[in-house]
């Protein structure tokens, strides 16, 4: 029996056996209510929801504070002796790297053509107001982290879940919050091992296979799969090893360098229009209020808009806050100031210049998808990089490839989080989960395991449901820490205090005015 016999014999299983599971679990959690002429999934709505209230609840921190943000990660603030394995810039890197992915390429490709230009404008503002959730739930990440004495750090909803909530309310607070870090864990487990690794993987191999020749050329057959998949695993499983701070190390050079090649290509094709920027920007607010042929209208325009930006930079699910809790700092705000800047990255600035590209570049695929005919995804993103570099295909693979690693990499160490939280962090039981995690990366170029990834997708987006409660409820903590950082601030910029300056970590926080 040939490899590719077996393959897609385990793929038809796999979905003859998970596929009504993943169908009733993918309608619960996008569960839509008609509004205006269109659908509104309610797991939207959540974390939209999420985000306006505590912009409100924090004065718009994402506006005043982006500046300080910005300070943070030049390091300005840091502090001598702080605990921790990486610096700021370091653990926004890292973050970043889990949530910059395919989706930027194609997922705002499908917005663009569903909702119209005018997607994008509301893609932006959920964008910014996903920087206020991001603040609230990595500043908890560290609050309540768990540092073990090899200097190691744990954190993510299911540490600041159970020691928040028993901290607030008690013995019930921990008894309920106990119940809801197994469950924040099983579920970043399981969108890691098939999200986060094997989609990533699966979907760099397809791009990968169309530069070459597709299934006739170099890497499309089954020997080339299996080359590429081992390939991958071995660069995965070395980086790995190694921990945080060897992944960091990694995402901190691969993520400015992705980002960089694909925003440099962006503003090759809009410098080569740049006569078609103006009208191409009121394009997009005109149609983000007054949509031409779009379902459901104005709130057409906006659910995909809002859809396609929650999707990307995963604000309220409760993911990044394991990065970023390995970060050296003895004040948590500090580093949910950082965090802010995570949504600003991916959504504001990515998925925005790849929406101003395909609008400005106008590619013919792009047009027959709003027609109503497939819609390509990817392919209309290279569609319109083609239409001034035909070569482009191949740099977008790189870019692709980029995306993949590191996100497989991020996801890679949320997991094992994750899994040390329900297992224990024996080595024989990290040894496992790296073993585990790399034949992942191996199957996603022979497998695709379709139905399993739309079941990671819905347990991913159930973890925002417990994870944004537990913010909610937590919220008073995050003032404090905030007013205590500010106060630092305020003393560091004043003079009164110096790197040699005894730390006051522990002692009641100031109080100031946010």
């Amino acid at each position: 029996m040939s490899l590719d016999s077996i393959t897609t014999s385990v793929d038809e299983a796999v979905s003859g056996l998970f596929e009504p599971i993943a169908t009733w679990l993918g309608e619960v959690v996008f569960y839509s209510v008609p509004v205006g002429g269109t659908e509104l999934p309610l797991i939207v709505a959540w974390l939209v929801v999420a985000g306006l209230v505590f912009t409100a609840w924090f004065g718009l921190v994402q506006v005043r504070k982006f500046k300080l943000a910005v300070d943070v990660v030049r390091g300005k603030y840091d502090e001598k002796g702080s605990t921790g394995e990486v610096n700021h810039f370091q653990a926004l890197t890292a973050a970043v790297s889990g949530t910059v992915g395919l989706g930027n390429i194609a997922g705002v490709a499908v917005a663009v053509s569903i909702g119209g230009p005018g997607a994008t404008f509301w893609m932006i503002l959920c964008g910014l107001l996903g920087m206020a959730t991001k603040f609230v739930e990595v500043t908890l990440g560290v609050k309540y982290r768990e540092v073990h004495p090899d200097g190691t750090v744990s954190g993510g909803p299911m540490h600041y879940l159970p020691k928040g909530l028993a901290e607030r309310f008690g013995k019930n607070g921990k008894t309920f919050g106990k119940v809801l870090a197994v469950m924040a864990s099983f579920m970043v487990l399981f969108f890691g091992l098939f999200g986060g690794n094997l989609f990533q993987v699966n979907q760099s191999y397809a791009q990968l296979v169309s530069v070459t020749g597709g299934e006739d050329g170099l890497m499309g057959s089954s020997a080339g799969a299996l080359f590429f998949g081992i390939l991958i695993a071995a660069l995965v499983g070395v980086v790995l090893l190694g921990g945080i701070r060897s992944i960091a190390n990694v995402t901190s050079k691969l993520v400015p360098a992705m980002a960089g090649i694909y925003i440099a290509a962006c503003l090759v094709v809009i410098l080569v229009h740049v006569t078609a920027v103006p009208a191409a920007i009121a394009t997009i607010i005109e149609g983000a209020f007054n949509p031409q042929g779009v379902a459901g209208g104005v709130l057409g325009a906006l659910i995909i808009g809002f859809k396609r930006a929650a999707f990307s930079n995963e604000a309220g699910l409760g993911s990044a806050p394991i990065a970023h809790s390995a970060v050296k700092t003895k004040h948590p705000a500090s580093e949910g100031l950082v965090a802010l800047l995570e949504p600003f990255i991916d959504t504001v600035i990515i998925c925005t210049m790849t929406a101003l590209t395909i609008v400005i570049a106008n590619p013919a695929s792009w047009a027959e998808a709003r027609a109503g005919e497939s819609i390509g995804g990817v392919t209309i993103t290279s569609d319109a990089f083609a239409t001034v570099m035909p070569w482009f295909p191949y740099i977008l693979t790189v870019a692709v490839m980029l995306f993949a690693i590191s996100t497989v990499l991020t996801w890679g160490y949320y997991c094992m989080k994750a899994w040390t939280h329900l297992f224990g962090r024996s080595q024989a039981s990290e040894i496992t989960f790296k073993v585990i995690y790399t034949l992942f990366a191996v199957a996603g170029t022979l497998l695709t395991l379709q139905t399993l990834i739309d079941m990671a997708d819905a347990v991913l987006f159930m973890l925002a449901v417990i994870n944004i409660i537990g913010l909610y409820l937590l919220a008073p903590v995050v003032k404090r820490e905030l007013n205590s950082f500010l106060e630092f601030v305020r003393a560091r910029d004043a003079g009164e205090i110096t790197d040699d300056t005894p730390s006051d970590e522990d002692q009641e926080s100031v109080k100031t005015t946010v």
